[in-house]
This record gives structure tokens, C-alpha cells and sequence, in this order.
């Protein structure tokens, strides 16, 4: 049970530095786009904000995922804290 509950801590802990990287990375993204140059092409901005919004949309999952994760992890500790104190 143990082992399973720091599995479950590290995976929580991975999913919220996933996402924010993957925000990080969006918001950089997201900075070319509105940032005035004469030498981005209309196919260049279009790109970044498609990547910007994927990022970003992927960061939004990763803090999902960590957050159910999360949830598992409580529920785990609730039930060890009753078995604790049979």
C-alpha cells in the first residue's frame, strides 16, 4: 500500500511539472504571436498560435490528470488511516 501511494505521489508530482512546462512552452508561443515583426508570414503565426493553443490545451490536461491522481491518493489515505485504527 505504501508503494503504491508514493507511486501514486510521484506520478502527481510529474504530471504537474508536465504541465508547467507545456504552459510555459504555450506562453512562449503565445508571446511570438502578439509580438510585432515584419518578417513573420501570415503561415508562421498561424503556426505558432496552433501550437500555442496545443500546448496549452495539453498543459490543461496534465493538471487534470494530476489533480485525479491527487484525488486517488487522498481516497488511499483515508482508507489506510481505517485500517490503521482496527
Amino acid at each position: 500500500m505504501k508503494h503504491e501511494m508514493k507511486h501514486l505521489y510521484e506520478k502527481v508530482m510529474d504530471f504537474k511539472r508536465f504541465g508547467t512546462v507545456l504552459l510555459a512552452c504555450g506562453i512562449f508561443f503565445y508571446l511570438g504571436v502578439i509580438i510585432p515583426s515584419d518578417t513573420k508570414s501570415e503561415m508562421d503565426v498561424n503556426i505558432m498560435i496552433l501550437s500555442s493553443m496545443s500546448f496549452l490545451a495539453v498543459s490543461i490536461l496534465m493538471f487534470i490528470q494530476s489533480k485525479q491522481c491527487q484525488i486517488k491518493l487522498s481516497e488511499m489515505e483515508g482508507s489506510e488511516d481505517y485500517f490503521m485504527k482496527k
